[in-house]
């Protein structure tokens, strides 16, 4: 744990201590280990760097709402406390929103920027209007099996009813004040304009099913990020656990290409 500014945010090391850091940041309603699969061919190259996001998993939850500079900011005052001044940088949907963000305000501190199942905006205020309110009323659990509808394809959820489970337990553990909170920093935040300003080397990973942050989404950031490269798996939002080999290898490559 560290302890700043008012805030607790919880982190773990993976791997290799004399290599580069790579930051892995996670989706809405999620926790650091959902990048438990990365974990092994990441660590064996680099030192892995995981934080759940303020409002989730051990992390502090504080008054919300939240904003996206917020949770920004949050990650350069991890990487201040631990004496690391650059690093890549691979988020997932919530976090992805997070790596836009620091790549264009925080890009002295962004080697390599990673960019998965996310987009400039998402949604519209009514859906996470509408979300915060199922929340309030009823917990996570009011929104945990269409959650999961919405992250996996069914094929996926037939085949792996564990990966399935775990991912329903992380949903249902998440601090509901927490969600809330970051649900509202997703709701305003709308960085159409400004992604052009990112100069770190870009990669952007999309699920060709994904039906939230969807292929054409990730477009958008491909056409307006210079260099950017661009993969689409065979998956849905959380492709990083459906589809976790390929996922793997794709980050991999691009973490250790020639820049």
């Amino acid at each position: 744990m560290i302890e700043s500014e008012g805030a607790r945010t919880h982190y773990r090391f993976d791997g290799n201590e004399g290599g580069r850091v790579v930051v892995l940041s996670n989706s809405l309603g999620t926790n650091l280990s959902m990048w438990d699969a990365q974990v092994p061919a990441l660590a064996a190259r680099f030192h892995v760097l995981r934080y759940d996001t303020r409002g989730h998993g051990q992390s502090g939850v504080t008054p919300g709402p939240y904003s996206i500079m917020q949770l920004g900011r949050d990650v350069i005052r991890l990487l201040d406390e631990l004496e690391i001044e650059r690093a890549d940088f691979c988020g997932l949907s919530m976090g992805g929103m997070t790596g836009m963000w620091l790549g264009v305000y925080a890009a002295p501190r962004i080697e390599r920027l990673v960019l998965c199942n996310t987009a400039a905006k998402i949604g519209t205020p009514g859906i996470w209007n509408a979300r915060i309110e199922a929340v309030r009323q009823g917990g996570m659990a009011a929104i945990a099996d269409a959650v999961i509808q919405r992250w996996f394809t069914p094929q996926f959820i037939a085949r792996a009813p564990d990966a399935i489970e775990r991912t329903r337990q992380m949903i249902l553990s998440t601090p509901p004040e927490g969600y809330v909170a970051n649900c509202a920093a997703i709701r305003d935040t709308d960085q159409r304009e400004t992604i052009s300003r990112i100069s770190a080397p870009t990669l952007v990973i999309t699920g060709a099913k994904d039906p939230v942050t969807t292929p054409s989404d990730a477009q958008y950031i491909v056409e307006r990020v210079g260099g950017a490269k661009y993969a689409v798996l065979d998956a849905a939002h959380l492709s990083n656990i459906e589809a976790a080999e390929r996922f793997t290898q794709v980050l991999v490559q691009f973490l250790e290409a020639t820049p």
